[in-house]
């Protein structure tokens, strides 16, 4: 029985053939896996700066709000800090007169419950030793919004006692007969948000990635340090302040521009701009986007900043408004 097999110039057609169609699946699976890679990164990046910014204005939001103590502003009438020296942070994080995690008496200004700085890297605020320089520092103070049945106190936060004209600041737990019958119960935060940077081993190598970072205030006497988000890598600040007191901002002024009566005018912030600049945490090789350029705010004081490396970013922003200032003071 006679058999044939192929000639040279079949088999020649069918491995070009063949070499398309194996070629067409690996250009297939490259692109796909490249595409796969840059939706990846695309979405981390909005993760995180979603998360950065919903963090920071959970906080931010509740500034000025002191549960039921309506007086303007803290003194040594209304106002007690029942804590001892060890029950205190140290170091505690401040700036100017006034600015501690608690109020004080013997200097003639307000206590700031909102404050903010550019720092030029290193040390800041008494209580950062390493911070990365051309970004904004946000200090805030404020109470939490659930009141608290004493019951529920605990040894591992602070309190404020709020009554209409009165106001006490001490640590846990809170005894019920040790408060007047009116008084509510609020836990007490002292947040700072800055950005450092620290090495994180990635595909077996070490690499430097901007962190989001944050001290907290803690009953241990200290301020403690938080890792919030990787990859935040410059953030900024404008306040939007009432000038003229009708209840809207007429202005909004740079870190640089504020004054210390700013700060400490309880009524004169309504609205904090906030501007996060995202980056990936690894190099993309394909990237084509060079030389890179990012401006965060407006103002004549905008911050431009510029890249030639091969880094994704994102920038983000948002206007969180201060419900409990102003002609929105909180009543309950």
């Amino acid at each position: 029985m006679k058999q044939q097999g192929f000639t040279l110039v079949e088999m020649m057609v069918a491995l070009f053939i063949g070499g398309l169609v194996l070629g067409g699946v690996m250009f297939t699976y490259v692109s796909m896996k490249v595409t796969t890679r840059d939706t990846m990164t695309i979405g981390d990046l909005q993760e995180t700066g979603r998360l950065a910014l919903n963090i920071m204005q959970r906080d931010i939001e509740q500034v000025g709000f002191w549960g039921t103590f309506y007086e303007d502003s803290f003194s040594a009438e209304n106002t007690q800090v029942s804590l001892t020296p060890g029950q205190k942070p140290a170091p505690d994080c401040f700036a100017g007169a006034n600015n501690g995690s608690f109020p004080v008496f013997n200097v003639n200004t307000n206590f700031r419950s909102v404050y903010s700085i550019e720092t030029m890297g290193g040390e800041a605020l008494n209580c950062l030793n390493k911070t990365k320089e051309n970004t904004d520092i946000l200090q805030v103070k404020f109470l939490e919004g659930l009141q608290i049945d004493p019951t529920d106190s605990t040894a591992n936060n602070y309190y404020f006692i709020a009554e209409q004209e009165r106001g006490e600041f001490r640590k846990g737990p809170i005894a019920a007969n040790t408060i007047g019958g009116n008084a509510t119960l609020w836990r007490y935060r002292h947040h700072v948000y800055y950005i450092d940077e620290q090495t994180f081993k990635i595909n077996d190598r070490d690499r430097e990635v901007p962190v989001l970072m944050r001290r907290r205030l803690a009953p241990s006497g200290k301020m403690v340090t938080e890792t919030i988000m990787e990859g935040v890598e410059n953030m900024r600040f404008l306040f939007g302040l009432d000038t003229n007191n009708d209840g809207r901002v007429d202005t909004y002024r740079s870190v640089n521009k504020m004054t210390a009566a700013d700060w400490e005018n309880r009524r004169g912030i309504l609205t904090v701009q906030v501007f996060i600049l995202v980056r990936a945490l690894q190099e993309d090789a394909n990237l084509k986007q060079l030389n890179q350029t990012y401006t965060l705010g407006e103002d004549v004081d905008q911050r431009i900043l510029e890249f030639d490396d091969k880094f994704r970013r994102a920038l983000f922003t948002t206007t969180i408004r201060l419900n409990n200032v102003g002609a929105n003071l909180w009543r309950i």
